[in-house]
């Protein structure tokens, strides 16, 4: 699927998932978007299997579920195994995302979570055992995240 394959419908029904997508049904969006209860079924099918909508999770709030550190480790690591690290980087105890960077020096970043620096600090070891270079370490406050404007068709 490319870009020019995604319509205001779809646009609709993606800001409306990243709204809620847990209250969010079938027929609210077809209310929004104007088009039928299937319409939207199948339309909610095909970008799953286009891999436009990747998945569905909860966004939890870690200091609240007591696990108050979340930690950003800018890393480097070489530029043709970075992509294959990624799996390995994921499934170190306390790590919950990794990104990867194409621009600077930097061209990993791994989040951690813990609920003290005896939980983080292993997490950095492992990063240094793979073979990268852990260049920066950023204790983070709060994140918070808002449906992309791109796809709310009302804003267009």
């Amino acid at each position: 699927m490319s870009e020019t394959d995604i319509d205001d419908v779809d646009r609709a029904i993606l800001y409306a998932l990243q709204e809620n997508a847990r209250n969010m049904s079938s027929g609210d969006i077809a209310e929004r978007t104007g088009t039928s209860d299937s319409t939207v079924r199948k339309r909610i099918q095909r970008l799953e299997t286009d891999g436009v909508i990747k998945g569905y999770s909860a966004e939890v709030d870690y200091q609240r579920s007591g696990y108050p550190l979340r930690m950003l480790l800018y890393c480097t690591a070489s530029i043709p195994e970075r992509g294959d690290l990624i799996p390995e980087i994921l499934a170190i105890d306390g790590v919950v995302s990794v990104q990867e960077l194409v621009t600077g020096e930097q061209n990993l970043l791994v989040t951690a979570v813990g609920e003290t620096d005896d939980d983080i600090t292993p997490v950095a070891q492992e990063l240094l055992e793979m073979g990268l270079t852990v260049a920066d370490e950023v204790l983070v406050r709060s994140h918070e995240t808002t449906p992309f404007g791109g796809f709310n068709a009302t804003d267009s």
